[in-house]
């Protein structure tokens, strides 16, 4: 009797023992699984597929070599996401005329994103006329895509913090990141102007100067560069390539052409 005794009391021990440690590998793992990863500027865009409210979506390949934006929401029908999204089909002919490819991720299934996208092309938003939404709204209600771009708060259960705008540029590389909380809308015109300003120095800096936006920059104003071509030390203004300027020896700004 005691040695049945004995043996009960041992394997309660044991059951109890390997309880304890799945329960602190459970644990590990919980944690371990919730430090998502924001993807910084300079990094390979992470791709990934899924359904939207145009189809399957292979991100960011089937843009093929276009400027892309990844703009993400944290719930269907929020107010302040809905006039985002409005806006940006507004601006639908800018960002053609830019080259870029745009795509809407919001945490609920596409099914959900069709009655959101119905409504909202319903609408007469400050009396500007109703719009058609052409861009995808990516499904996803297993938080796949917002986990893959870091934007679940790792303290957090809820998705309020899915508000990040990437903009990636023809070689899938991640060039700018914005992140904005619930309560504040975020500003079209600044993510227009920041492609623009992203285009413009791909295209003008050469391999022995780069090509600069300065504070508050705009199409057609001018532009800072690294070296302006052929310029030496000397103070002569005879040695100042026509079109740049110089207001101190550490910045030199090129006139625009337009």
């Amino acid at each position: 009797m005691k040695k049945v005794l004995f043996i009960m009391a041992f394997a309660l021990s044991l059951t109890q023992i390997f309880a304890q440690t799945a329960s602190k590998s459970s644990k590990s793992d919980a944690k371990e699984d919730r430090n998502f990863r924001v993807p910084l500027i300079g990094e390979t865009a992470p791709s990934f597929t899924a359904e939207t409210t145009n189809g399957t979506l292979n991100f960011p390949s089937d843009f093929g070599r276009k400027w892309k934006i990844l703009f993400s929401h944290p719930q269907d029908f929020t107010p302040v996401c809905s006039t985002e999204i409005i806006e940006l089909a507004r601006l639908q002919g800018e960002l053609d005329k830019l080259g870029v490819k745009i795509a809407i991720l919001s945490t609920d299934p596409v099914e959900t994103h069709l009655q959101w996208k119905k409504s909202m092309e319903s609408l007469d938003l400050n009396s500007q006329g109703a719009v058609k939404i052409k861009f995808p709204l990516i499904g996803d209600d297993d938080l796949k895509v917002a986990k893959l771009y870091g934007m679940i708060h790792p303290e957090s259960n809820t998705t309020k913090s899915v508000r990040g705008v990437f903009i990636i540029d023809p070689n899938n590389i991640i060039q700018v990141i914005y992140f904005y909380p619930a309560n504040v809308g975020r500003n079209t015109d600044e993510i227009l102007r920041t492609v623009a300003a992203l285009e413009t120095s791909a295209e003008q800096s050469t391999a022995t100067s780069h090509v600069f936006a300065p504070v508050n920059w705009n199409p057609g104003k001018d532009l800072l560069v690294s070296i302006p071509p052929k310029a030496q030390a000397s103070k002569s203004s005879n040695d100042v390539p026509e079109g740049y300027y110089s207001p101190v020896w550490y910045m030199w700004f090129k006139k625009s052409s337009q």
